[in-house]
């Protein structure tokens, strides 16, 4: 138990480094699986229909005005997830969608709705082009949340949680916005309200420009602070308590503008300031060596299911996206129109969303005519040789010559190989990844069949003089005979 208490202490240290990154990088990632179920086909992001899951539906009929209905759960919920559930799998070479969460998290006495999520960012990344895309989601987007009925979908959370659905508040939450904006959604990242603030803090403040005079309300770790003013208009300095005030703020009282929409061009704001404090050359050294208080901060606070091998996947590569490759949207007014229902006996207002216009803010984020297009189509053999990958064979088994009839193989298919040898390999041929070659990393997946997230290991190493590394198992030497003498792939 305490091994397993450590690696999750440690996957959420990573996490945090990930996001960090992500958002400093403009979001860079890896794919959902290796070999097959490529879920970043055409749009809606259905997958293929050989594989297992539901289909998306990217937006339901529009919501009657005037409906008072309060959301349900289904009549026989699924069970409960077991803790022991595997992570999503991701291969480094296609575009995934991380879902970043802000949950109010106050007190359940004091709170209407303590585990609902005040901010919602769809995060897509293309690692293939370098290329990011960043969208949000206003919180009182009037949505199908699925076995629920229609509600605000910042109650997705609280709902799954409550209703002890299979992954609870997060897996309802990915859910509903995969179901509402039409892409898949293959991880979430959810932040304390408190750790966002020694986020902030810990990176020394960020610094946004404002637009806007208005007067903050700070509050964190259960603590009222002074109000701070903030005038219009130039470069501002906040520390973590004011950024966390300002990404929250949404009242015209308070000199807020736009309401929602208003909140979520600020959150985007703070986080390109994150972004920018992480890249510098004069911090980005100091944050790596304060990593140790790094994770003793956040482990409690960052939450997410996503596994260390990818977490150390995204940490990588991240950095390489420039400003220019981000587009950032929301879902603007001209997108919604508002009304009013009855939730919990109380009136409350809601946005319904305008499913054509939204579908062109996520069609220029989310398509190949935005930054993030899908895995590039055509021949995997063609891309692969495009790469131009320079490969190491290592022999790892007791067959005599087996790099050397590999390497004769894989040079008829296309594939450079540099360097031959022998190593003490594991059982079961296993691929090291030195540079982002990440289309023979696919051709080579499928050809191995590798089909366990630890026979790919991630090792950036600019001075290596190859790009792949490849550890030749047992498991191997039988397929490589049967391909040589019958052409089988």
């Amino acid at each position: 138990m305490s091994t397993l208490h450590s690696q999750r202490h440690l996957i959420r240290g990573i996490v945090f480094w990930g996001v960090a990154l992500l958002i400093a990088g403009g979001l860079y990632s890896f794919i959902r699986t290796f070999t097959i179920c490529w879920r970043i086909t055409s749009l809606p992001g259905i997958p293929p229909a050989s594989c297992a899951g539901e289909t998306v539906n990217p937006f339901e009929p529009p919501v009657i005005v005037g409906d008072t209905r309060t959301p349900k759960p289904t009549l026989t919920p699924e069970p409960q997830v077991s803790e022991d559930a595997e992570y999503p799998t991701w291969d480094g070479a296609s575009r995934i969608n991380i879902l970043f969460v802000g949950l109010r998290g106050g007190d359940p006495i004091k709170e209407d709705c303590p585990f609902c999520t005040d901010t919602l960012i769809l995060l897509t990344v293309d690692p293939t082009t370098k290329t990011a895309g960043m969208l949000s989601i206003p919180r009182d987007m009037w949505v199908n949340i699925p076995g629920f009925g229609y509600s605000r979908i910042n109650t997705a959370w609280t709902l799954g949680r409550g209703s002890k659905l299979p992954g609870g508040g997060p897996a309802l939450t990915m859910k509903t916005v995969s179901h509402f904006i039409g892409v898949p959604v293959d991880y979430y990242v959810q932040v304390d309200f408190d750790t966002f603030v020694d986020i902030i803090d810990l990176i020394g403040g960020v610094d946004i420009y404002n637009d806007e005079t208005m007067v903050l309300d700070p509050m964190s770790h259960g603590t009222d602070f002074p109000k701070v003013k903030i005038t219009c208009c130039g470069m501002r300095h906040l520390n973590g308590t004011v950024a966390l005030a300002y990404a929250r703020c949404r009242h015209q009282e308070q000199g807020c503008k736009d309401g929602d929409v208003g909140r979520a061009r600020r959150q985007q704001k703070v986080i390109f300031g994150i972004r920018e404090k992480v890249l510098s050359p004069e911090n980005f050294p100091v944050l790596m060596a304060r990593a140790p208080r790094l994770y003793d901060t956040f482990s409690a606070g960052i939450h997410t299911n996503m596994s260390l091998e990818d977490a150390i996947k995204l940490a990588m590569l991240v950095r390489d996206i420039p400003r220019e490759s981000i587009k950032n949207g929301v879902i603007e007014h001209n997108m919604m129109s508002y009304g009013m229902v009855i939730l919990g006996g109380q009136n409350a207002s809601i946005m319904k969303p305008l499913p054509d216009k939204i579908r062109l803010l996520r069609d220029e984020i989310f398509t190949s005519s935005g930054p993030t297009g899908p895995l590039a189509q055509g021949d995997p053999a063609a891309l692969m040789q495009a790469d131009g990958a320079r490969i190491r064979l290592l022999n790892g088994t007791n067959t005599k010559q087996l790099e050397e009839q590999t390497a004769t193989y894989l040079s008829q298919q296309g594939l450079t190989v540099t360097e031959l040898g022998n190593t003490r390999a594991p059982s079961r041929t296993t691929i090291i990844l030195y540079s982002p070659k990440l289309y023979t990393l696919r051709f080579l997946v499928g050809l191995f069949g590798i089909s366990r997230n630890n026979e790919i290991r991630i090792k950036p190493d600019p001075t290596e003089t190859v790009d792949i590394e490849i550890w030749l198992g047992s498991d191997w030497t039988d397929k490589l005979q049967r391909v040589i003498n019958a052409g089988e792939p």
